[in-house]
């Protein structure tokens, strides 16, 4: 398998959202095993003027990996439980990211933190040079869904009804 290079990761959130739907994400663990998932729901999160994403804010130390060029890893925790795995996308001070939200059968950004041991140590880490989680290359998925984004009523009735939640249609889909 061929890991996703740097260029995939500098295209626009919106597009890359779409095109990371069937790819594999391999988590190596400190013993050495690893486990191999196929990506089914991501979302995107387009810029400061998407009052959904964290740069909408303005640049901050939570949000200064966004900042950054496409491919490095953004993560946060919210409840004080669960961490989030958001891939940076687009060029640098274009703050821009993809966050995964379902992994084969399991669905839920919180439920992929947990089963991918995520934490505060991934915060940063380029993807593409990763020993610890990679991204590659698979078919790209040409039925999915277009939903609303979730979790983020904050952001008023605009953003929310952005359809930039991208679900690989299950019914025909095989994992």
């Amino acid at each position: 398998m061929n890991e996703l290079n740097i260029d995939f990761y500098k295209q626009n959130s919106i597009i890359v959202a779409k095109n990371l739907l069937g790819k594999k994400i391999e988590r190596i663990h400190q013993d050495g095993t690893y486990n191999l998932y196929t990506i089914t729901a991501t979302e995107a999160y387009l810029g400061e003027e998407d009052k959904a994403c964290h740069a909408s804010k303005g640049r901050t130390a939570r949000t200064e990996v966004m900042f950054q060029r496409g491919g490095l890893i953004y993560v946060y925790l919210i409840y004080g439980i669960h961490w989030m795995l958001n891939i940076v996308t687009g060029d640098l001070n274009s703050p821009q990211a993809v966050l995964i939200c379902g992994l084969d059968n399991i669905r839920g950004s919180g439920r992929i933190g947990k089963l991918l041991k995520i934490d505060k140590s991934f915060y940063g880490e380029d993807i593409t040079k990763s020993n610890r989680i990679k991204i590659y290359d698979a078919p790209i998925i040409e039925k999915f869904d277009q939903l609303p984004r979730k979790g983020i009523n904050y952001a008023g009735t605009e953003w929310i009804n952005k359809l930039w939640r991208f679900e690989a249609n299950y019914s025909n889909f095989n994992t």
